[in-house]
């Protein structure tokens, strides 16, 4: 759990150098902590260290983190632990890359954004729409039409993006990158939905110019559509071990688990046992 904070700084610090080596800003990047199978207590150390997007892939999991995200009596208690063992303020290092330094209490009243990143079953798309502020994995138009018609009308519409199988991989999730434009044309009109783009997980490379064609496929496709007419500005690509590949082909927002959080159990948690929901890489 200590380590969360200086995981968290080395991940913008490599954001940062990213960006710079192809001349973006690093703020036009926006980091999602994937936080799956890790529990509230990790949530609330991250926030505590400024992060303040987390991304869930169970509905269950994911809602009973973002009630207990929320107890002020959880906050008050990981506060009071990091605080304990932080360092002296002679010792202390100042933020980097885009890293809060700890307060007593600011990280903490910062409002979180949650982000669903994983399958979708239509028997959670209410729980999903009920409790997220973004869906990244929406690939077929009647998941889409049952998240517009379970979000509350007193919500902010629940922004979306549209999940592409850009390998075209057998048994893997997305829409074909030929059927994109017919689907972003039908979830735009939606009521209570905000599509804001195109999400990937492509084949997984230790090869960075092989990972950079593949995040180039989806920012060409990204750019087919809005030249077709369809306003999109999000670019949700790269995770622990791709994103610099995906950041020098335009992503706006990467998907970071494993480098914040440290490796998961084999055994993932809650309704991935019960529910039979499928995990997604990050």
């Amino acid at each position: 759990m200590d380590t969360i904070g200086a995981n968290l700084q080395a991940v913008r610090r490599r954001i940062a150098n990213a960006a710079q080596a192809c001349g973006r800003n690093p703020e036009d990047i926006g980091l999602i902590a994937v936080s799956k199978t890790f529990g509230a207590d990790a949530v609330a150390v991250a926030r505590e260290h400024g992060q303040t997007a987390f991304g869930e892939s169970y509905a269950q999991e994911g809602v009973a983190k973002i009630a207990a995200a929320a107890d002020p009596t959880l906050q008050s208690r990981i506060a009071s632990v990091i605080h304990e063992n932080a360092p002296s303020t002679s010792d202390a290092r100042g933020p980097s890359a885009g890293v809060a330094s700890p307060s007593e209490t600011g990280p903490l009243l910062r409002p979180l954004e949650w982000h669903f990143i994983g399958p979708i079953q239509s028997n959670k798309t209410r729980m999903i729409a009920e409790h997220f502020d973004w869906v990244h994995s929406i690939e077929g138009l009647k998941i889409a039409q049952r998240l517009s018609a379970a979000r509350a009308a007193g919500l902010a519409p629940l922004q979306v993006c549209i999940q592409v199988n850009i390998g075209a991989e057998h048994g893997k999730s997305g829409v074909a990158a030929g059927e994109a434009l017919a689907l972003a044309r039908a979830v735009a009109g939606l009521p209570r939905l905000k599509l804001r783009g195109l999400m990937a997980i492509p084949p997984v490379s230790p090869d960075y110019a092989q990972q950079c064609r593949y995040f180039a496929q989806l920012r060409q496709l990204k750019d087919a559509l809005v030249s077709a007419g369809i306003a999109l500005d999000t670019l949700s690509m790269g995770m622990s071990d791709d994103f610099e590949a995906a950041i020098a082909e335009g992503a706006t927002l990467v998907r970071v688990g494993t480098a914040i959080f440290g490796p998961r159990e084999k055994t993932l948690a809650m309704e991935n046992t019960a529910d039979s929901e499928k995990p997604v890489e990050s």
